[in-house]
């Protein structure tokens, strides 16, 4: 029963994870760092990794300890090499390297992005269905720092019982993530962070067809992608033009002075409307051009991770057009869909299978791309 610790440290939360067999979660640990940057209105970077330097050993211990696993029984050191903070992944990938040279174990290098891929195979996994899931097919992963659109396809593998998984970009952000244009917005109207779970709940009490945005429409790049600082700055114009910064603002002192009053009581209907317009709008672009790939592209199958995918109206509508069009959709559970390492683990799982291991010069890179282009 092949055991992998993994560890993940690209953003803002410290995470250690043990994975058995590829698919038996033993402990998947995760430390936080929100209420450390929510002043900000965002994570701080040099914060970032000073806290992955406080919490790092820690977070290790309590993940080996919640799997009843020692050091020594561990047959591989898995952790995320990229993309993402730079400071925050040094962390990571030292810890890891000194871990693996130490205990004379191999070390993986995962791919961040691909493990948010694998948040939804490792699940299927769990519920004995991988080789229920069809590819190839398009994968969004849409989060604080990513919006990414792939093509996925897998072949087994010769000399063992798994699959190697290949990934071809077809769209991506060309400016804003969509979590981060969610985090701008919250911060903007006095909302707190992160801003994505207070929009969505806040988004409930609003009109979404109260104001129409408009589309992006992107002249240079690839068909599939995305925009969303248009839509942020339309936002901010029309808070000034409907007289909503003085709310703002008072919702900012409140939250201050009564940490624990329901933002719902601080908010009044023009604010539920824009919300709600605002998600609708990011949302229904993200459906549209992620389904315009599928269909494009001959998709058996969609696949939607990342943070955002936790979004209640991101998974009704995604789950109301796919079966329109007779394509199964998958989501992660939402306790997979932020960052966390036992997706980490499952990306890393293949490689062990293949024995892809990494050397001991591994680096971070905080650009690293995922799949071709």
């Amino acid at each position: 029963m092949p055991r992998i610790l993994a560890i993940e440290s690209s953003c803002d939360e410290t995470a250690a994870a043990v994975l058995a067999d590829g698919a038996r979660i033993l402990s998947n640990i995760v430390s936080s760092q929100v209420d450390l940057h929510a002043k900000y209105g965002g994570v701080v970077p040099e914060l970032a990794s000073r806290a992955h330097v406080e919490k790092i050993v820690p977070v290790v211990r309590e993940a080996l300890a919640a799997a009843s696993v020692a050091f020594p029984d561990l047959d591989a050191i898995a952790v995320t090499r990229g993309p993402g903070l730079v400071g925050s992944l040094l962390v990571g990938v030292s810890y890891a390297k000194a871990l693996a040279w130490s205990l004379g174990k191999p070390l993986i290098g995962v791919n961040h992005l691909e493990g948010h891929i694998h948040a939804v195979l490792l699940e299927a996994a769990q519920r004995g269905e991988l080789d229920k899931i069809e590819f190839p097919l398009v994968t969004l992963v849409v989060s604080g720092g990513h919006t990414a659109l792939y093509h996925v396809d897998r072949a087994r593998l010769e000399d063992a019982d798994g699959f190697r998984y290949h990934y071809k970009l077809v769209g991506h952000t060309v400016d804003d993530a969509a979590g981060e244009a969610y985090d701008k917005v919250a911060k903007l109207l006095g909302l707190g962070y992160p801003g994505g779970p207070v929009i969505d709940r806040l988004a409930r009490r609003g009109d979404s067809e109260a104001i129409v945005f408009t589309r992006p429409n992107i002249k240079r790049g690839r068909p599939y992608d995305f925009s969303f600082s248009g839509i942020k700055t339309a936002v901010v114009r029309l808070v000034e033009k409907n007289g909503l910064r003085d709310e703002a603002e008072q919702r900012r002192t409140s939250r201050q002075s009564a940490p624990a009053r329901p933002m719902e009581e601080l908010c009044t209907q023009p604010t539920f409307d824009l919300l709600a317009s605002f998600q609708r709008a990011v949302v229904e672009d993200l459906t549209e051009r992620t389904l315009a790939a599928a269909d494009d592209l001959e998709a058996r199958a969609v696949f939607v991770s990342g943070g955002v995918a936790a979004n209640s109206l991101l998974r009704k509508i995604f789950a109301q057009e796919c079966a329109g069009r007779g394509v199964p959709v998958f989501f992660p559970s939402v306790q997979l869909s932020t960052d966390n390492a036992a997706m980490i683990a499952a990306a890393a799982w293949p490689r062990f299978l293949a024995r892809d291991f990494a050397g001991l010069d591994l680096n971070a890179d905080p650009a690293l791309p995922l799949g071709a282009s």
